[in-house]
C-alpha cells in the first residue's frame, strides 16, 4: 500500500491568508490542508478527505495526474472522516471527475445534504454515489471504522443528527500486511482507539494542537481524556497524545508515528522549534507534505 501526504495542516492551511503571527511569517516551510491519497496497486487511487487545495495536491503528484487517456485519472473514491469544510470543500473541485463514491459518516452525509448543500451541487455533475464509511471498499484494501467525536462543524452545529460526526479509519493491505491508521481529529484518546492502532504499520494521528491553552487560552485539558473545546486532543501534557505514543512504542515498537493536520499556532511547524525537537524525541514523526510511505 502507497500512502502520499498531499496536505498535513489544519484548516486554512499554513501560513493562513489571515495571519501575521510569529509563525505564519517566518521561514517555516508552508503546509497544504490535510488530505491523504492511498492505493494498493499504483493505479487505483482513494483519497482520505478532500482539502480545499486539492486542485494543487493532486498536480503536484505524478501518480494523481490524469492520464494516459485525455479524460482518465486515477481517483476511484473518497473518505471523509469529517464534514468539516477543510475536509469536504475539495469535493467541490472533484465535480468534473464524472462521478465518485464517497463514504463517510451518516451524519455527515445529511449534513453535506442540509446544511452545506455540496451532494446537491455536485451530483448535477453526474455518477456521484454517496455512502456510509462502514461499507467502503478501496480496490482490495480492507477498510474498518471507529467513531471518535461527536463535534460538530460550526455550519451544522443546529443539526439533530445522532452521530458519529468524527471517525478514524483503519486501512488493511491484505497482500503486504501494511496497516494504516487514519486518525486527523481526536477530541480525546476514546474507546477502542488502543485496539484500532494495534498491530499498525503507520498512524497519522492528530496534530493540531501542540498544548491544550495554545488557543489564547480559550480551550484548557479536561481530566483523563485532556479534551479540547475546540475537539483536538493536544501534544503535550501529561494526558496529550505524545504520552500515549510514549507507552505504546514501549510495548510495540514497529508502530510508525506520525502528526498531521498541524495548526498555524502549533510551533511544531518550526523545524527549529524546542517543541519540534520533543516531538521526534517523543518518537513522533512530523513528515511534510509530499512525504510517500509504503507499507
Amino acid at each position: 500500500m502507497r500512502v502520499l501526504l498531499l496536505g498535513t495542516a489544519a484548516g486554512g492551511g499554513f501560513p493562513q491568508w489571515n495571519c501575521a503571527c510569529r509563525l505564519c511569517t517566518s521561514d517555516a516551510p508552508p503546509r497544504g490542508q490535510d488530505c491523504v491519497a492511498v492505493s494498493a496497486d499504483d493505479r487505483s487511487w482513494y483519497l482520505l478527505n478532500a482539502s480545499p487545495d486539492i486542485r494543487a495536491q493532486i498536480l503536484s503528484s505524478t501518480a494523481l495526474r490524469a492520464g494516459p487517456g485525455p479524460r482518465e485519472i486515477p481517483l476511484r473514491g473518497v473518505l471523509l472522516t469529517d464534514a468539516e469544510l477543510d475536509h469536504s470543500m475539495g469535493l467541490l473541485m472533484l465535480r468534473e471527475a464524472g462521478g465518485l463514491p464517497v463514504w463517510a459518516p451518516d451524519a455527515v452525509l445529511h449534513a453535506l445534504s442540509q446544511h452545506f448543500p455540496a451532494r446537491s451541487i455536485i451530483d448535477g455533475y453526474g455518477g456521484w454515489d454517496w455512502l456510509p464509511a462502514s461499507s467502503a471498499s478501496l480496490g482490495g484494501l480492507r477498510v474498518s471504522v471507529l467513531p471518535v467525536s461527536d463535534k460538530q462543524p460550526k455550519y451544522a452545529r443546529s443539526s439533530t443528527e445522532d452521530g458519529p460526526w468524527v471517525v478514524a479509519y483503519r486501512i488493511v493491505d491484505p497482500v503486504t500486511g501494511g496497516v494504516l491508521v487514519y486518525a486527523p481529529c481526536l477530541k480525546s484518546w476514546p474507546e477502542g482507539f488502543d485496539q484500532l492502532v494495534e498491530g499498525a504499520s503507520l498512524v497519522l494521528l492528530d496534530g493540531t494542537f501542540y498544548a491544550p491553552d495554545e488557543m489564547s487560552g480559550a480551550t484548557k485539558a479536561v481530566g483523563d481524556g485532556a479534551q479540547l473545546a475546540m475537539g483536538h486532543l493536544p501534544i503535550a501534557g501529561p494526558h496529550g497524545s505524545l504520552t500515549r505514543i510514549t507507552r505504546h512504542r514501549a510495548n510495540r515498537p514497529g508502530t510508525r508515528w506520525a502528526y498531521t493536520h498541524l495548526n498555524n499556532t502549533n510551533p511544531i511547524v518550526d523545524p527549529a522549534s524546542p517543541e519540534h525537537a520533543a516531538v521526534l524525541a517523543g518518537g513522533a514523526e512530523l513528515p511534510g507534505d509530499g512525504t510517500e510511505f509504503e507499507l
